[in-house]
């Protein structure tokens, strides 16, 4: 077993420009191939970023609703080859038989959510209420988004990355997972969360992407009531986060933001609403 690339390399380039053209070099993100398995079967094949892989195997895992809590995974074993990565998992005899009625196998685009499920039921499953007291100033949607920049590490050096933080009202900025793949940083996000047994619904979820179903699907699996992201959501997502009871928060530039489903978590005082 060898260790997993650098998430990031440098590579040649030339600048064309008025001024004429110029060799240099820059730094891009890496792009592998990477298997999920359990017990041997491969679930699905991946293309992500090869950082934080012990957080995408299981953040994954919990996405898909393969598994409840992390100590579901019984092993879990990074394996490098030629081809790409093998995050190797080994479950319980309850969970594999879960994962037999779900299996799926796929090579999907970059953090492809959906490609190759078998049932178009899978899509629209319903997803459990979500619950929390959590409310939030108007400032404090700014601050969120704020302190999820200067944590974007692997993106100020790439400018390529997506990144999902997790901020708590009484710790801030909590933890921040970045990948090639929107989907892909959702889940490493929700896979650290699990291994320091933080709840979701202590926090808030902040996206550098825009807002599809899956990733609003993911934030409801996590127990998360609020997610924030700088784009803006598709017309599905915005009907799954009004069902599950998530408050979705989009289009955040500076102080200004636009909130889609259910606003009663965000402290509007001095805000006049004009119709």
């Amino acid at each position: 077993m060898t260790m997993p690339p650098p998430p990031i390399v440098r590579v040649p380039n030339w600048i064309f420009s008025s001024h004429g053209a110029q060799s240099q070099t820059r730094v891009v993100p890496e792009e592998t191939p990477i298997a999920i398995t359990y017990g041997r079967n491969t679930h699905a094949v991946m293309l992500a970023t090869p950082a934080d892989l012990e957080d995408f195997a299981i953040g994954f895992s919990l996405g898909e609703d393969l598994i409840k809590t992390a100590d579901d995974i019984k092993a879990l074993e990074i394996v490098q080859s030629e081809l790409g990565i093998e995050l190797r998992m080994d479950l319980s005899d309850d969970d594999l038989t879960n994962y037999s009625r779900r299996r799926r196998a796929l090579v999907g685009p970059t953090g492809c959510g959906l490609c190759g499920l078998e049932s178009l039921s899978e899509v629209s499953k319903p997803l459990a209420k979500v619950e929390s007291e959590i409310c939030l100033s108007r400032s404090t949607i700014t601050s969120v988004m704020q302190s999820l920049f200067p944590a974007q590490e692997l993106n100020h050096k790439t400018r390529a990355m997506h990144a999902a933080g997790f901020w708590s009202p009484s710790y801030g900025m909590m933890a921040v997972r970045e990948d090639v793949g929107r989907h892909n940083a959702l889940d490493k996000l929700v896979g650290v969360l699990a291994r320091r047994n933080i709840a979701g619904r202590s926090g808030v979820v902040a996206i550098t992407s825009r807002v599809s179903v899956e990733m609003v699907q993911k934030t409801a699996r996590l127990g998360a009531a609020v997610l924030v992201a700088v784009s803006a959501p598709t017309a599905l997502a915005i009907r799954t986060a009004e069902a599950c009871g998530i408050t979705m928060i989009a289009g955040v530039r500076g102080d200004e933001f636009e909130i889609f489903t259910h606003p009663d978590r965000i402290d509007l005082k001095e805000t006049t609403i004009a119709n």
